[in-house]
């Protein structure tokens, strides 16, 4: 099928790549004319087919909002809008609401993957309509792991990206244990290779995941971690699984801390943050501040 695609990125670029591989039609536009396969929102509708599906890959807040006004603007009744950046899930039936008075239908994805979802897949959670999500079905087939699992229809509009909001709270939690196990090991006299006994967790106990892998990864890079400033941000998606919690009543005490624990990072420099940053290097791309 054709798609067009808005935001060429860190993984807007390689989404691009991996949906050609599974040979479909990408036209992407991006504001970077050399990456950019047309020079304007406009003229990527104009390319597509009627009725045509465009997925939104641009920065949550403003950026989103204004591509959303513009292709309302440009698209036809019975097109369909993916939005798959990290917007927050109160904003997806604003966007619903206002694409559907035009008659366009319009789905939120969650994406999970970072920079190695060209090769390993990107996990997906979908909000929408049934008709809609069925529209853009064989795109996520393309972007999805190989396998039964890694794509859910998760419920109705803002169920995708409120599923995505969870899912990184949650893993705002566990890069926090590792590396407060990761700082405790550190400053302990008796042990006197830290690294290897990451290494050793890899293979029979019951931490072992993939976050474990990317921390080894980084210490294999950088042993005691001296070459990274103790600073980590949070953007976004921690705080609203927090303001969810307390909407519904939900105890989320570890969530909460390594939340809490991420604003510790930029009073000192923290080890522990230290350890959060290069887990977010490694896994999603995410810049990091190298030490003075």
């Amino acid at each position: 099928m054709e798609l067009g695609l808005i935001g060429l990125g860190r993984m807007g670029g390689n989404m691009r790549e991996r949906i050609r591989r599974g040979g479909h039609t990408v036209i992407g536009y991006d504001r970077d004319e050399k990456v950019s396969d047309v020079h304007s929102l406009s003229e990527l509708v104009d390319r597509l087919a009627a009725p045509r599906v465009v997925w939104v890959m641009v920065p949550a807040g403003e950026a989103t909002q204004s591509t959303v006004d513009e292709l309302a603007e440009l698209l036809s009744e019975g097109d369909v809008v993916v939005d798959g950046g990290n917007s927050r899930w109160t904003d997806d039936k604003r966007h619903a609401e206002q694409l559907a008075q035009r008659g366009v239908g319009f789905v939120d994805c969650g994406v999970s993957g970072g920079v190695w979802g060209l090769e390993n897949g990107y996990a997906l959670m979908y909000g929408g309509d049934a008709q809609h999500v069925d529209r853009v079905r064989p795109i996520f087939e393309a972007l999805k792991p190989e396998g039964e699992y890694g794509s859910v229809h998760a419920g109705k509009v803002g169920a995708g990206h409120f599923a995505k909001m969870v899912h990184n709270g949650i893993e705002y939690a566990m890069m926090q244990s590792f590396a407060e196990g990761w700082e405790l090991l550190e400053a302990a006299d008796e042990v006197t290779d830290v690294r290897e006994v990451f290494r050793s967790w890899q293979e029979g106990t019951v931490i072992r995941s993939w976050l474990l892998d990317l921390a080894v990864n980084a210490l294999d890079d950088d042993e005691h971690l001296n070459e990274l400033r103790g600073y980590a941000a949070d953007s976004g998606e921690g705080r609203w699984t927090v303001e969810a919690a307390i909407d519904h009543a939900v105890p989320l005490p570890a969530i909460t801390a390594s939340l809490f624990a991420r604003f510790s990072s930029r009073q000192e420099d923290s080890p522990q943050m230290k350890m959060i940053a290069a887990l977010r290097n490694q896994f999603g791309g995410h810049a990091v501040e190298r030490s003075k």
